[in-house]
């Protein structure tokens, strides 16, 4: 049996490369093998960091007579679903559409066309709750192509068929300010009042709906009917930091909470959420929120610490598991709390934490929760290192180390928004180097791919939101920096992406696939913000940033497609605005705006860094700004703005109408603030 996994850049894949599963990864050749042998593709589609993943493994796929009944009838496929979306976004949608719920493992059953005709997710070793075991499941699907290849052919057929059917591009609709009000009171009526969030358990936190709260309210302030924005986004930032989904001892959060109140997490930490929760965070620190700028420092360092890979990139993942066991490096019992700190300290430590005697998690153990700030930080902090210092003696979750393009996007504009408004250079140096490699490693012939490991590219293309986060990303180091070369680099990325993924029979729609990609059975377009942002609602932010950062020729051309875009979500965004977070978000800054501040002065000039300070302390969430040299000529907000009397000035435009230019911070905070 070939070991076809061997040489995968995807860890995932390299989890199942001893299996004695025949595994194939996905290629043509896989179908013209099944082709050959007229047997259904077993399609099996996870990632790194998933638990249940793992247990399907050790199960299922590493039973030598489960091997032998795949090997026997099926060709066996394994996909990392971070490394190609776009497969997972196609089978996922037929496994919905069959069983009413997703999720992962994903297992799917192929005609050699690649159409489904069977689809469920985690299938147990023995018969449970209905369920059939994944032996019996592999028998009964055997004996169906068998003895029924036929129907069971035109079966998948009408399946996709349906599915077309379904997937209409979404009508043209407005969105406008009655569906951000009326977002913003739906979100209301699905608030959890006790525990903070949306709707019950599971909890997911959400950043993006958290993000346009904050910039709502930066624009419209405390309404008159009471719905405040400000208050669903502090008491969910306020839980989520204080639960048992943050990591209060060395910062980042987990994927999900299994419970309402965010006690226990599903304990995997993915490069996205943390991203784009530290730009929540950031923003709610730019507030005044203190609570805000701890868990947006502690994120940040979290990502330098624990997800930067030795190219200056970030890591996608830390594992759920450790040995096979979830959570068993961060969960604690009171007498380890003790055995390290000592009788008296490690008393205090339980009360803190909350650490019981029966445990939050399994067997006794606990999650470590914050509910209120410590009485004495010095101590706190004392605590705090000698507990993470034990921590890290033990056993360590694996890393799915692959560098994702689009995810690293994310962490570039988290982390140059971070370093600018908590003013930590470093942050932007490590910003630069991430994109430095994306741009190196992950460009090829002026098209993205994916992934990369240990600074080796895969082979899988880039997809819509691998442009429209990497351009995002660059247009924040572009503000961080005042550098033009990661504006032309942003630039020429959506391009690219207009030309390759806009849907010519509807305007403003986008597939997630290039025009040129890998055909599947259909080519996804997905508009919902999910876990991350939509593909379309990515390049639509990025867009927007740079109709206002770039020249006046593309300007006209950016705006038109980000307008276009958004003339796509209002229906959406009105009926299902958790799930419309980041489209919401780009609407608030299009409403907002476009709001641009140039701030004009040499380098080394103190009122030239006051002004900006007061920039990034002042403008809402959506506007651009950036500093530079007077008048600089490859810097087209800059261009054509002097000093003013000699002095540092600052240029602020709304929706393309200049104020005058001022000298002071005082007169510039009162230009964005009135």
């Amino acid at each position: 049996m070939a070991n076809r996994l061997a040489n995968a850049t995807s860890p995932y894949l390299l989890q199942h490369a001893d299996n004695p599963v025949d595994w194939w990864p996905w290629s043509p050749e896989v179908f013209a093998e099944a082709r050959r042998r007229d047997v259904p593709v077993l399609l099996s589609v996870g990632y790194a960091a998933c638990h249940w993943c793992h247990v399907m493994v050790h199960e299922s796929f590493e039973d030598p007579e489960i091997a032998r009944v795949m090997n026997e009838n099926f060709v066996n496929v394994k996909v990392d679903r971070e490394e190609r979306p776009d497969i997972d976004s196609v089978y996922m949608e037929a496994t919905q559409a069959m069983t009413g719920q997703g999720g992962w493992p994903m297992t799917c059953f192929l005609t050699p066309d690649g159409e489904p005709f069977h689809c469920g997710t985690y299938y147990p070793p023995q018969p449970m709750s209905g369920m059939p075991s994944f032996g019996q499941l592999l028998h009964a699907v055997a004996q169906a192509w068998s003895g029924r290849g036929e129907e069971v052919r035109k079966a998948a057929t009408r399946v996709v068929e349906q599915l077309a059917a379904q997937r209409a591009p979404l009508p043209e609709s407005i969105l406008d300010e009655d569906v951000l009000a009326g977002a913003v009171s739906r979100l209301h009526a699905e608030f959890d009042a006790v525990h903070g969030g949306f709707g019950g358990a599971p909890k997911f936190p959400p950043s993006m709906v958290l993000e346009f709260l904050l910039r709502h309210h930066e624009r419209v302030g405390m309404p008159e009917d009471g719905h405040s924005a400000l208050e669903l986004a502090e008491a969910t930032c306020s839980a989520m930091a204080r639960g048992g989904i943050y990591d209060q001892l060395a910062g980042g959060f987990a994927r999900y909470s299994v419970d309402a109140a965010w006690v226990v997490p599903h304990f995997e930490k993915m490069l996205y959420d943390n991203a784009l929760l530290l730009r929540t965070y950031v923003h709610l620190a730019r507030l005044g929120n203190s609570l805000g700028e701890r868990v947006a420092r502690a994120t940040a360092e979290f990502l330098l610490h624990d997800l930067r890979t030795p190219e200056g990139g970030f890591a996608a993942s830390l594992d759920a598991d450790t040995e096979g066991a979830e959570g068993l490096t961060y969960v604690w019992t009171p007498d380890q709390l003790r055995e390290v700190l000592g009788p008296v300290d490690g008393e205090w430590a339980v009360q803190l934490f909350e650490v019981t005697e029966a445990g939050t998690f399994e067997n006794g153990a606990s999650t470590l929760q914050l509910k209120h700030d410590p009485d004495d930080p010095a101590r706190w902090r004392r605590v705090r290192e000698r507990l993470r210092e034990a921590r890290d003696q033990r056993p360590q979750p694996d890393k799915d180390d692959k560098v994702v393009t689009a995810w690293n996007g994310m962490a570039i504009t988290a982390l140059a928004e971070a370093a600018e408004v908590l003013d930590e250079p470093r942050w932007i140096d490590a910003a630069a180097k991430a994109a430095e490699l994306l741009l190196e490693r992950h460009l090829i012939d002026g098209r993205l791919r994916r992934t990369s490991r240990n600074g080796a590219v895969g082979t899988a293309a880039g997809v819509l939101d691998d442009y429209g986060c990497f351009a995002d990303g660059l247009l924040a180091l572009h503000q961080a920096t005042g550098e033009p070369r990661w504006l032309e680099a942003a630039c020429s990325l959506l391009d690219t992406a207009l030309e390759q993924f806009a849907d010519a029979d509807h305007p403003g729609m986008f597939y997630d696939t290039a025009a040129d990609a890998e055909s599947l059975v259909r080519r996804p377009s997905d508009p919902t913000d999910n876990a991350s942002p939509a593909g379309a609602s990515a390049l639509a932010s990025a867009l927007l940033s740079a109709a206002a950062l770039a020249g006046p020729d593309a300007t006209a051309r950016y705006r038109a497609a980000a307008e276009r875009a958004l003339a796509r979500a209002g229906l959406l965004a009105q009926r299902a605005p958790r799930f419309a977070g980041h489209w919401l978000s780009v609407a608030e800054a299009r409403a907002h705006g476009p709001l641009q501040v140039a701030v004009v002065g040499e380098a080394d000039d103190a009122d030239r860094a006051a002004l900006l300070a007061a920039a990034r302390r002042s403008a809402p969430g959506g506007a651009v700004a950036l500093a530079g040299q007077p008048e600089a000529s490859r810097v087209p907000l800059l261009a054509g703005r002097p000093l003013v009397g000699g002095a540092a000035a600052a240029y602020v435009c709304r929706g393309y109408v200049c104020d005058r230019p001022v000298t002071t911070t005082e007169d510039l905070i009162d230009s964005l603030v009135r």
